[in-house]
């Protein structure tokens, strides 16, 4: 099976640093050390409050990290034209709330105005791929592909923080979700609350080509060190995708 990229969002080491108001821990460092440790590349998601990541950091992994950025924005005319200037690689497109805490579902491309498709139209010609981050929802899929984005990352949060009981369900949902995602000619990216018990599955779904886990690898970082949590998430996936 084709190798799964990995990559690993860094916010909330600028949660961290942002509590304190200082320079410690930095998001910069720690995209050093995933690196290092074996993901495949970074992901930052700037937001309109600037609650966890800055400008700056985007633009320091951007010079100074060679493995790919994916740079997570709002699709709004300041974010579209940030991305302009920097020209990450990747670029996905998510709603955002102010009042949220994290993302709490896809962004509805059925129901978005205009300057969605706008944003996708500038960022392609900015050389950027595009994805949106998406419900397995096979009609928002096929909306996503008709607007001009390359690829779609599926919000996996239902099924990796709902019940158990219901996980069964939810991949299912998923798995039709990334099969729809192939068929109309989108690769297909998964996200959004994964641990090490509930990575597994998405892993081993041979439409996904990459996954991106940041809080809960963050969050046992303080434990087992950040190093050492990107290597387990890899071995799982990497065995997953072997089996």
């Amino acid at each position: 099976m084709k190798h799964l990229d990995f990559s690993v969002n860094v916010d909330h080491v600028a949660t961290l640093r942002n509590a304190r108001g200082g320079s410690f821990p930095c998001p910069v460092e720690a995209a050093r050390i995933v690196v290092d440790a074996g993901a495949d590349g970074v992901t930052m998601h700037l937001r309109e409050d600037r609650r966890h990541i800055r400008d700056r950091d985007v633009e320091r992994v951007r010079a100074e990290i060679a493995t790919p950025l994916n740079f997570e924005m709002a699709a709004t005319e300041e974010m579209v034209a940030f991305a302009e200037r920097i020209r990450p690689p990747y670029c996905c497109l998510v709603p955002e709330k102010r009042a949220e805490l994290t993302t709490e579902g896809g962004l509805d491309v059925l129901r978005a105005g205009p300057f969605l498709h706008e944003a996708v139209q500038r960022l392609r010609a900015a050389d950027i791929r595009v994805s949106i981050f998406i419900e397995a929802d096979p009609a928002q899929i096929e909306a996503a592909a008709r607007i001009g984005a390359q690829a779609i990352e599926l919000h996996t949060g239902t099924y990796a923080e709902g019940p158990v009981a219901n996980r069964e369900a939810q991949l299912a949902r998923l798995r039709a979700g990334a099969q729809a995602a192939k068929a109309a000619g989108l690769l297909c990216h998964a996200g959004h609350g994964l641990s090490y018990d509930t990575v597994g599955p998405i892993a081993a779904m041979p439409e996904v080509t990459e996954v991106s886990i940041g809080h809960f690898l963050i969050s046992q970082s303080v434990f087992e060190g950040l190093a050492t949590t990107v290597r387990h998430f890899r071995t799982i996936m990497d065995a997953a995708r072997a089996a």
